[in-house]
């Protein structure tokens, strides 16, 4: 618990940091990417452009200070932060030079309204958020037998599969002779690559989009075209261009808290769009081999944009439900939808809510939100309602 005086405190200037948050934000990124140029290996330059890098950040302290007392509220958030630091090699010295660049900002921007007392309190509580990650990162990387200094491990491209005309999947196997880690459905490794244009070197996430083998792992990666916003996906294009067979690459251990219990028997459902696939395949063939009741749930803009298609054969145990909400001539002439046109959830009630069922979201943000307030609105409980977010996360501070 934050002391008296220190939440009375916090509580009081929450609105004004509130306002002024991705000001600070924004103002800290460029303090400390100035003043450490070499971290900017570490952030994606296309979420650094659109500002969602700073929105996240912003979002994510404010939820801390407001919630930091009630751990079932802010759990969710500390754990999908550690599991993506520890994918990145984020070690605990990086907290010092986080802390000192953020105070510094918000000082700046706030200016003569940053009284010690204030000063004071904002610094308890980045501290505190500061120690939750830096203690649950240090036990992940135990659990997984490595270092920040030795999280990447490398791998060679056994095989290259074209997914429709946007995506490619890869299936990577360690150079080292050992075994691929053992990993829960629904976590995602970060690859790295050299991106000799730029002069960085880039860390991305990318699900894993296959149950566990013992030998490999796949991941299946979409190329993220850019707008006026964001720029291409450096580091999609660039595998897609050049993650041929035979060609090796360092990826991380699997991290990722939107995962399935593989030892519980309760039903599971999974609700994507898009690339939001990736991980729900993984639980799919899961489940399939496990021969545990399930709801596959995806939706596709048409056949053609249907990442993995080809792997929905029917399983026993599982009923799925896909969507194709531009269908083609030649969707509607085929079998591989049930249903065309756009979808809503509350329409399909009867499939997709099962009692005692645990429930997973993967795709756009606006399509999750949809989807979980649907949930909710049919009476599913919150606590049984998971999603995973790629990039920075804009959700879970709010809700």
């Amino acid at each position: 618990m934050l002391a008296p005086d220190h939440r009375a405190t916090i509580d009081a200037t929450l609105p004004v940091v509130a306002a002024n948050a991705t000001a600070i934000t924004g103002r800290f990124y460029a303090r400390m990417l100035d003043a450490h140029p070499e971290l900017r290996n570490l952030f994606n330059q296309g979420n650094q452009a659109s500002g969602e890098q700073k929105q996240a950040l912003a979002a994510a302290v404010y939820a801390y200070a407001q919630y930091c007392d009630t751990p079932d509220a802010i759990e969710p958030l500390l754990n999908r932060i550690a599991h993506k630091h520890a994918s990145l090699g984020i070690a605990a010295d990086m907290y010092t030079i986080v802390g000192r660049h953020l105070m510094a900002a918000i000082g700046e921007i706030l200016g003569d309204a940053v009284t010690a007392e204030i000063a004071e309190a904002w610094d308890t509580v980045y501290w505190r958020f500061a120690g939750e990650l830096i203690a649950r990162e240090a036990v992940l990387y135990q659990d997984a037998g490595i270092t920040p200094a030795t999280f990447l491990r490398e791998y060679e491209v056994i095989e290259r599969v074209a997914e429709g005309g946007v995506a490619v999947s890869l299936r990577l196997r360690p150079t080292d002779d050992g075994p691929a880690p053992a990993f829960r459905p629904g976590q995602y490794v970060s690859v790295q690559v050299d991106l000799a244009d730029i002069g960085l070197r880039q860390l991305r996430q990318y699900s894993l989009s296959d149950a566990a083998d013992g030998q490999t792992l796949r991941i299946t990666v979409k190329q993220e075209a850019g707008d006026d916003v964001r720029p291409d996906g450096l580091v999609s294009m660039h595998l897609a261009r050049h993650a041929d067979i035979g060609s090796r690459w360092l990826v991380s251990n699997p991290f990722g808290d939107l995962a399935l219990d593989p030892d519980a028997d309760t039903p599971v459902v999974m609700i994507s769009a898009g690339v939001g696939i990736t991980p729900m395949a993984a639980m799919r063939r899961h489940l399939s081999r496990q021969q545990r009741q399930g709801v596959f749930v995806h939706v596709a803009a048409h056949g053609g944009r249907h990442i993995l298609k080809r792997e929905l054969t029917p399983a026993a145990h599982l009923t799925d439900l896909i969507v194709y909400d531009a269908a083609r001539v030649e969707d509607r002439l085929g079998t591989d939808h049930h249903h065309a046109g756009r979808f809503t959830l509350a329409e399909h009630r009867d499939t997709i809510v099962r009692p005692d069922a645990d429930y997973y979201l993967c795709g756009p943000l606006p399509f999750m939100t949809a989807q979980r307030e649907a949930l909710l609105d049919l009476g599913v409980p919150a606590n049984r309602v998971h999603f995973e977010v790629f990039g920075p996360d804009l959700l879970t501070a709010t809700l």
